[in-house]
């Protein structure tokens, strides 16, 4: 088992008499990519905001490779690199000089260190040119680059495709891949587009209302929702006899649609034909990351 880098239990958050946040538990791994979702309002930025310390919890607990922030902030915080929402960099600095001006703020970062970096986002041909020149991709390299300077074991991702193109939401996908699976950081990323999400994490956490409603790996949690297509005649003595034998078989156009049951789904085949009934055809359909999102947040939007 990888090593917990990051524990959140029992957090909550109470703003006057609302209680945004309730009682969230999840954990990161060593070496993973989580993928923290959730529609608006749901709660995703103010867990964010409380993860890297920008505002307190009012219960619960947040350990970041063994330190708890609330404790022990500073230590906490040297494990722990983050980008919320937009990366601040000064446009009139190139981009070597805005790592040296944050390197000075950090104990132990020498040049070496911003040379390190600077080879792992893919800034070098680009890095002594004023950041103003830069696209909103080589932005965000650079802001994670950033992020880096300190030799955290846990990054925290705000959007980090937000704004860019295909082809750029594509090369940040690998690289945050690459910085999991060959630096073993743990990375967490918060995004509104599922089908990147999909192919980029390991885990994921769906959030609605203050609350996680699901966590797990992102194969395990799509085959929960896997379902049967069923193509019979007549229709609908069809439908009436599986939603005898499964009270979630409904209709859907000219199909019955029921969970898939691998024990059994034989047994529903053998008593629709005993029955008369023609089962023209017979499908399996693994739902994409977006219907589960929408099935478990009652079809609310993360935009």
């Amino acid at each position: 088992m990888s090593e917990i880098t990051l524990a959140v239990k029992g957090l909550r958050k109470v703003i006057g008499r609302r209680e945004i946040i309730h009682q969230l538990d999840f954990e990161l791994r060593q070496g993973e990519v989580f993928g923290f979702l959730g529609p608006n309002g749901a709660g995703k930025t103010t867990t964010i905001r409380m993860l890297v310390g920008l505002i307190k919890p009012t219960t619960g607990s947040i350990h970041v490779c063994g330190y708890d922030l609330h404790k022990q902030f500073p230590e906490a915080m040297r494990q722990m690199g983050c980008i919320v929402e937009n990366p601040e960099l000064y446009p009139y600095l190139s981009g070597w000089s805005n790592l040296a001006y944050f390197a000075r703020m950090m104990d132990g970062v020498d040049e070496s260190r911003i040379r390190e970096v600077v080879q792992l986002v893919g800034l070098q041909a680009r890095i002594h040119d004023k950041v103003k020149t830069y696209s909103l991709g080589m932005r965000q390299r650079l802001g994670i680059a950033q992020a880096l300077l300190g030799r955290p074991k846990v990054l925290i991702l705000d959007e980090p495709t937000n704004g860019l193109d295909p082809s750029g939401i594509r090369e940040m996908r690998e690289f945050i891949r690459t910085l999991a699976e060959r630096e073993g950081l743990s990375v967490l990323v918060s995004s509104h587009l599922l089908s990147e999400i999909q192919l980029m994490c390991d885990r994921v956490a769906i959030i609605s209302k203050g609350r996680v409603v699901q966590v797990g790996t992102v194969s395990d949690l799509l085959a929960s929702q896997e379902r049967v297509i069923w193509r019979l005649t007549p229709l609908q003595a069809g439908l009436e006899l599986l939603s005898r034998l499964t009270p979630d078989a409904q209709l859907a156009g000219d199909t019955v649609i029921t969970p898939y049951d691998a024990e059994r789904i034989g047994q529903w085949n053998t008593a629709l034909v005993e029955a008369g009934i023609t089962v023209m055809e017979m499908s399996r359909k693994l739902p994409s990351l977006e219907d589960l999102f929408i099935e478990l947040t009652g079809g609310q939007s993360i935009d």
